[in-house]
């Protein structure tokens, strides 16, 4: 397997359970926080609205705000103006996980990043800030039709 893939698969699993530990202290688990953090910055968005700030499929989120919904963390209601829309509104419940949830966050972030130097720590953000770039040019270049 190519060097690059292989560490990057690897530690990208490695960050993500040691993320569903942390999260789970909370009830939650891998993802939920992301639609979390956009419903605390934007309360009463559409999940279309929540897929495309996230990056995932609108099905995808109907499907995590299902289950936040089931544990009490957000309800739906009809758009006020059109019906046939449904928007996400945070609980009681819900709002009060920010604090929580954003501290656990900040110190598995602190956690995973204390062992570097600032510059390399900022070295590493543009590095993966490029590798996601261009991740996503080939898959766009992947969608478009060939002629």
């Amino acid at each position: 397997m190519p060097e690059l893939l292989d560490l990057y698969g690897k530690t990208s699993k490695a960050v993500q359970a040691a993320t569903d530990a942390a999260l789970r202290r909370h009830g939650l688990r891998l993802g939920q926080d992301h639609l979390l953090a956009e419903l605390w910055a934007t309360d009463g968005l559409t999940p279309g609205e929540v897929a495309a700030l996230v990056g995932v499929t609108t099905p995808a989120v109907t499907k995590t705000a299902t289950v936040l919904a089931n544990a009490g963390l957000l309800v739906r209601r009809p758009d006020a103006r059109d019906r046939r829309l449904v928007r996400l509104w945070l609980t009681a419940a819900g709002r009060a996980l920010q604090g929580p949830v954003e501290d656990e966050r900040r110190r598995l972030d602190d956690a995973l990043s204390g062992a570097l130097t600032a510059t390399e720590r900022e070295l590493l953000m543009t590095t993966l800030a490029t590798v996601r770039r261009v991740a996503t040019d080939l898959l766009s270049a992947e969608a478009t039709p060939r002629g």
